[in-house]
């Protein structure tokens, strides 16, 4: 089919990848405007355009679509069956959507009408979900709203982070999009409506990032390292300085007693133990912190203005000591 692909990091990229291997004809690929980064302010690319770069496909990088005369009518003469729209990161108005012959589609990283919104792989991990998925939709004006295509579901594993999840569902989000356009060109694509029931994941904000000692357990502090893993990192302060977790465990009072039975006299003061406070440090493993409910294991952890590390390399230039309170 003939197709305008809209897209922008490298989750669309999988996905342009996949129609483009299977042969579909690429009109264009509609990308955001270079941004600006690093000291140098060097202009950099989206890894879609990269892509596009390297297979000489037809770019398009407009400052916005609504009321842009120009590229409506670019759209309009190159008379596409249908637009693929994948992690573009902006509204596409009504006469857009409409010029398509078989209308405009979307991949979207959940099991919708879950999760709609800028963050719904995030979201997914931060609420400790065991299943996710990802949706194939016919777009509308509304938000993820629009009619289900196709569906994917899959298991989120116990330790996955959002990036690791993000790179997996962009595989089969690839892959469900080629299924997706099979059975539009023959005409055979289900339409399922959404109905008035959902939910929103909204763009997380940096407010999100710190640690509540005081009123999350230790696996909903897990859940918070994970999903904000790699994009922002989850943190906390210890003697004023502000210190990020990038992987953590957890484990039960018990379990914890039974493997450093010296503890073993002191268990009934456990619950006397303020949330924060670290219990013990392990050189060859990691940082052991008291919490709400259960026990925090540190294992990868960053100081400021310092490289992620492995907690054991991190406590070798640290004074971190025990009863230490993380705030």
């Amino acid at each position: 089919m003939k197709v305008i692909f809209m897209g922008t990091p490298d989750f669309a990229r999988d996905s342009l990848v996949a129609i483009y291997e299977k042969g579909h004809e690429i009109l264009s690929v509609i990308t955001v405007p270079d941004k600006q980064k690093g000291r140098g302010m060097k202009l950099v690319y989206s890894e879609v355009k990269e892509y596009a770069l390297a297979k000489n496909l037809e770019i398009l990088q407009p400052d916005k679509l609504k009321e842009n005369t120009e590229i409506i009518k670019k759209i309009k003469d190159m008379n596409p069956d249908v637009i693929c729209v994948v992690a573009y990161g902006k509204i596409l108005p009504k006469e857009i959507l409409e010029i398509p012959k078989y209308g405009s589609i979307n991949v979207h990283p959940s099991l919708l009408p879950k999760y709609r919104g800028s963050a719904p792989i995030q979201w997914a991990i931060l609420n400790g979900d065991k299943k996710t998925g990802v949706t194939t939709m016919y777009l509308n004006e509304e938000m993820d709203a629009g009619d289900i295509i196709l569906q994917k579901e899959v298991e989120i594993e116990e330790n996955e982070t959002s990036g690791e999840l993000w790179n997996r569902l962009s595989k089969i989000g690839a892959e469900l999009l080629v299924k997706t356009l099979e059975k539009i060109e023959k005409q055979t694509a289900p339409r399922k409506k959404q109905g008035d029931e959902f939910t929103i994941a909204p763009m997380l904000n940096k407010e999100i990032a710190k640690i509540d000692w005081e009123n999350k357990t230790a696996k909903e502090i897990k859940n918070l390292v994970r999903g904000l893993n790699p994009i922002m990192g989850a943190y906390s302060t210890l003697n004023g300085k502000k210190i990020k977790f990038w992987n953590v465990d957890t484990i039960s009072v018990d379990k914890f007693i039974e493997k450093f039975q010296e503890f073993k006299d002191y268990e009934y003061r456990f619950s006397e133990i303020e949330p924060g406070t670290i219990l013990y440090i392990d050189k060859k493993v990691g940082i052991y912190i008291m919490t709400k409910e259960e026990i925090l294991l540190v294992l990868e952890m960053q100081g400021e203005n310092a490289k992620r590390m492995s907690a054991p390399d991190f406590l070798r230039g640290s004074n971190i000591k025990v009863v230490d309170k993380f705030e």
